[in-house]
């Protein structure tokens, strides 16, 4: 409605929009199943951000806006909000978790071990180039037979509570229907934990980073250490409503950070403290920044990376580019008005000038 003006009216309006796919190519389940198939972290992060794990409606909306990542955001929040919710899971612990990547840069030899999983982190950032000079197919060397391991691992941060290490766990387990869920409630403040939770879990990943980094180099009243960083699969535990048997409705993925840092007790005793966030999908860069500003959060407010509100209202991507794309709309009144303004401030300057 707000481009009434342009030349064309409603007509130029969907010239333009008819351009856009024109020059986007078509739209088919080939396509779609390409993006599902080839780019499974850009999925988790637009599911993540969109609070829906729906891997081929990621990929419809990927595949619909030529990968513009706020539009699939926004196309499949817009969907989540036509579905019924139909029930709860329960709650997952982190020891069942099936969990395929787990470290920790604070133990070496912590319970359970460590285990690399799919990372590229200890490997060459080489470009393929072979690939689209002489279309050769890149394959990966044949790896050696892989050694028996468990598939779900102790909380390290359970073991840190038996030891002393942290504070005893005083958070009781609410039931999922009376969580505050801030896909149905405004965001208030002062925020209660669940959504801060929620909104670090569905919030902008280059937001979180980019105010996570800022903690990072020094504006943080902390520099923490990784406690525990895991990727895994979660059942989604569901109570069947005939029934009334538990029963798995499938598994998402997940991913989940633990950051510590050391702390003097009321009683003076040196304690650690603990940061944490979790995510849909597999986004490391992003949990890892957020339990950093979860930590912060529960800081004085000595920056405004400490503080709830600056941290959940800017790194929510809808809402923060919504409005950075609205200045494209038509603000002609408004310029012009200004315009005048501005001339007549200079006419008795101009008038002053030439006596």
């Amino acid at each position: 409605m707000a481009y009434v003006a342009a030349r064309g009216g409603e007509q130029a309006i969907q010239e333009a929009e008819r351009l856009y796919h024109e020059l986007l190519g078509g739209l088919s389940p080939e396509r779609v199943r390409a993006v599902q198939e080839a780019l499974p972290y850009l999925l988790d992060r637009v599911m993540g951000e969109a609070s829906l794990y729906a891997p081929e409606l990621a990929a419809l909306a990927l595949a619909q806006t030529g990968g513009e990542l706020y539009e699939a955001v926004l196309l499949l929040r817009a969907f989540r909000t036509t579905q019924p919710r139909l029930g709860y899971a329960e709650v997952i612990e982190q020891d069942r978790v099936l969990t395929l990547r787990r470290i920790s840069a604070a133990f070496k030899d912590l319970p359970g071990g460590q285990v690399l999983g799919p990372t590229l982190d200890y490997s060459h950032r080489v470009l393929r180039l072979e690939v689209v000079k002489d279309g050769s197919t890149a394959r990966e060397a044949a790896a050696a037979a892989p050694m028996p391991a468990p598939s779900h691992y102790p909380a390290l941060a359970a073991w840190q509570r038996e030891a002393g290490l942290l504070p005893p766990h005083t958070l009781d387990v609410t039931p999922a229907e009376e969580i505050p869920d801030l896909t149905r409630e405004p965001l208030l403040f002062p925020a209660p934990r669940a959504h801060q939770l929620q909104g670090l879990a569905r919030g902008d990943t280059g937001g979180i980073l980019t105010l996570g980094y800022a903690d990072m180099r020094g504006y943080g009243l902390t520099h923490p250490t990784i406690n525990e960083m895991r990727l895994g699969e979660a059942e989604v535990i569901l109570t069947h409503p005939g029934t009334g048997a538990a029963f798995s409705a499938g598994r998402v993925r997940v991913s989940q950070a633990e950051i510590v840092t050391t702390f003097a007790g009321s009683n003076e005793t040196p304690q650690l403290k603990l940061g944490f966030a979790a995510t849909l999908g597999w986004n490391e860069v992003k949990v890892i920044a957020a339990a950093m500003l979860e930590l912060n959060m529960r800081s004085p407010e000595a920056h405004p990376a400490h503080t709830a509100e600056f941290v959940l209202y800017h790194t929510e991507p809808v809402e923060a580019s919504g409005f950075c794309i609205h200045y494209k709309l038509p603000h002609y009144v408004t310029f012009q008005s200004s315009l005048e303004a501005m001339r007549r401030v200079r006419e008795p300057q101009s008038a002053e000038v030439e006596r």
